[in-house]
């Protein structure tokens, strides 16, 4: 499978497009709807070129252009922490052609904390997510805790002395800080960054004491003795780190926030083709290897039928809802 980088210009932004070419010997076509697809798929991917949901997208969706024998065509459209990249989409064709891979952060926090022109439960079909993810809270060796119970006793010490890094306002990272903040009666001041690298580096610096993190970025450093693993945000142990205790059962029980990465398509998408996508999707992320690239990062598949993406979304958005309401967060 070849792939070619091209740079263009629109409106005077650089665009990075990866065209993902078809195998030269592909497998032979499923049955598809009405001959579908019979051209290019074209991926808005709402994040910029080299994170996760960057990989993830290209991961995946360069395994169905290969078999279904055509060209997948990535798009990385990260303006407005994602709005951009949703909107686009939302306001899309809905022939099957042209469709979303964002996370969750780009699809519900942003929506609930800014001003965007679409709705992202009205106007999007859910297909599936391709993953979901636990976050690790990871402390600067400076901070005079070993557990969540200690870290918590400590943050009411001193009330305001301890600062959180986040990949940015209404990142899931963000929320996820201000959640435990919110559950453990404390306060910590929140410092944002332009990516999880610049607050990697802020926490190894000792500029902030903590952050949520997904493990690739941390755990080398875990592992050297310079930064502290105190839990896992999810509700059940992470398989890559099973000694490790979630924050639920360490100090604030019922205490869960994970992050996912999802493919959707514009609402009138018809039916016939989301299943296709669904169906073809589901079949990729099932392949060993597949699980073991997602597994590296602590993360597992996380396939869904349309309507279980769906439900999830609603839920989500639900809760979330109610977080930023409490905390009167806004962008």
């Amino acid at each position: 499978m070849g792939m070619m980088l091209t740079v263009l210009k629109k409106h005077g932004f650089p665009i990075l497009i990866a065209v993902i070419a078809s195998a030269a010997h592909a497998q032979q076509k499923p049955q598809l709807p009405g001959g579908y697809p019979n051209k290019p798929l074209r991926i808005i991917v709402a994040s910029a070129p080299g994170g996760s949901t960057d990989f993830t997208a290209r991961l995946i969706m360069g395994k169905l252009g290969e078999r279904w024998g055509v060209p997948v065509v990535i798009e990385n459209r990260s303006g407005a922490i994602g709005a951009i990249g949703v909107d686009l989409v939302a306001k899309g064709n809905p022939d099957g052609y042209t469709l979303l891979a964002a996370p969750k952060s780009g699809l519900i926090n942003v929506s609930l904390i800014s001003q965007v022109p679409y709705d992202v439960r009205k106007d999007l079909a859910p297909v599936t997510r391709f993953n979901s993810q636990p976050y690790l809270l990871t402390v600067n060796m400076s901070v005079p805790a070993s557990s969540v119970k200690e870290l918590i006793a400590h943050a009411r010490s001193k009330p305001g002395a301890l600062n959180y890094a986040s990949t940015g306002p209404g990142s899931t990272a963000h929320l996820a800080m201000e959640l435990f903040n919110s559950m453990a009666g404390i306060k910590m001041e929140h410092i944002p960054y332009k990516g999880g690298g610049p607050g990697l580096t802020a926490l190894m610096g000792g500029h902030v004491q903590l952050l949520f993190s997904g493990a690739t970025g941390v755990m080398p450093h875990a592992k050297s003795g310079k930064l502290k693993l105190l839990g896992v945000s999810s509700l059940k142990r992470s398989r890559l780190l099973p000694d490790l205790p979630t924050v639920a059962e360490s100090g604030l029980p019922g205490f869960e926030s994970t992050g996912w990465y999802g493919l959707l398509a514009p609402v009138r998408t018809p039916p016939a083709i989301v299943a296709a996508l669904n169906r073809e999707v589901v079949l990729i992320l099932n392949q060993p290897a597949m699980q073991e690239a997602f597994a590296a990062d602590g993360a597992e598949i996380a396939p869904d039928t349309p309507a279980e993406f769906k439900g999830i979304i609603n839920k989500e958005f639900e809760e979330l809802a109610k977080l930023i309401k409490n905390l009167n967060l806004k962008l």
